[in-house]
């Protein structure tokens, strides 16, 4: 369990993390959102010691990490896969690690065979892609077979196998009673692992939910309408009060403010045929933008991103 009260953290006029309160629970993933500069990394810093607060405390299994006899075997984390010595071994790596802390050097070879990286562990880190990178700094996290793991975008630079093997040990891991914080940007993947999710905004938490909750506040009357005469319908549906209607490039209409029933009551009245009808459900990329859209470090308006196509 991981647990924060009152935590913050202050670099002179600037505050990163601004009095956040949370438990993190075994037994599940939890993912940790929110836009750059939300005080995701400091927060994560603060837990294993890196960076101390402020004010306010975060513990992990009841005692600040530096405080616990064998803090590899409480704690795990991925928070810099670039923090390891270009000239070392994969393999070296690992043994220097596991001989500052007491955990026996067989340790060394099941995290390599773990992650995949049994065949280089004898080549030089410099030489790694940033996919290998993050499976060292992955291996290195579960080198103590810890009860809490922290992964700050263990994804980043993975293929699709990598993406699917970090998802899959993650659930595996929770299965077993273990601590989960996962940080991640990206929203589909964060939607298919984590079970409860807590997004920050400007060093605050906006949201500390179930995933499934978190996406159900988000969720609008939206129905995606194909029909011959699209246009007609979308005139007929904007003298609905409170109705917006958006063209797709293929045709289609996202109509938006109304259920679907009544854009099908409204093509039936009308004579309009309708080939398709389709309620939009929200996903957690809409309730993540949603929470945070005030939030965001840097703002682009998508009318002006691009020059217009030649």
């Amino acid at each position: 369990m991981i647990e924060a009260t009152g935590l913050t953290k202050r670099y002179g006029a600037k505050t990163a993390v601004d009095g956040i309160s949370f438990s993190i629970q075994p037994g599940q993933v939890t993912g940790f959102l929110g836009p750059n500069g939300a005080g995701k990394s400091t927060s994560m810093r603060m837990m294993v010691g890196l960076d101390r607060p402020t004010s306010g405390t975060v513990t992990i299994m009841g005692k600040p990490y530096a405080e616990h006899d064998a803090p590899l075997a409480v704690a795990g984390a991925l928070l810099d896969a670039k923090g390891v010595h270009p000239g070392r071994s994969a393999r070296s790596h690992l043994r220097a690690l596991a001989a500052t802390h007491g955990i026996p050097e067989r340790r060394v070879d099941e995290v390599l065979e773990m992650t995949g990286l049994s065949a280089v562990g004898m080549k030089r880190v410099g030489g790694f892609s940033l996919g290998m990178g993050q499976r060292l700094g992955i291996a290195a996290a579960l080198l103590g077979d810890p009860k809490v793991l922290i992964l700050d975008e263990p994804v980043n630079g993975l293929d699709p196998d990598g993406v699917l093997w970090v998802r899959q040990l993650v659930r595996y891991l929770a299965s077993e009673g273990r601590t989960v914080l996962l940080s991640s940007h990206l929203m589909g993947e964060m939607a298919q692992t984590a079970d409860h999710v807590i997004v920050l905004g400007r060093g605050r938490i906006v949201a500390d939910a179930p995933i499934d909750r978190l996406i159900a506040s988000a969720q609008t009357d939206r129905v995606s309408v194909r029909a011959p005469e699209a246009a007609r319908l979308a005139e007929l549906l904007l003298r609905v009060p409170e109705v917006r209607v958006e063209h797709g490039a293929d045709g289609s209409l996202t109509v938006e403010g109304v259920p679907a029933a009544v854009v099908g009551r409204a093509a039936f009245e009308s004579g309009v045929e309708l080939h398709e009808l389709t309620p939009v459900r929200s996903s957690l990329e809409d309730a993540y933008l949603a929470l945070t859209r005030d939030d965001v470090e840097y703002r682009t308006d998508a009318a002006h991103a691009f020059p217009p196509a030649a």
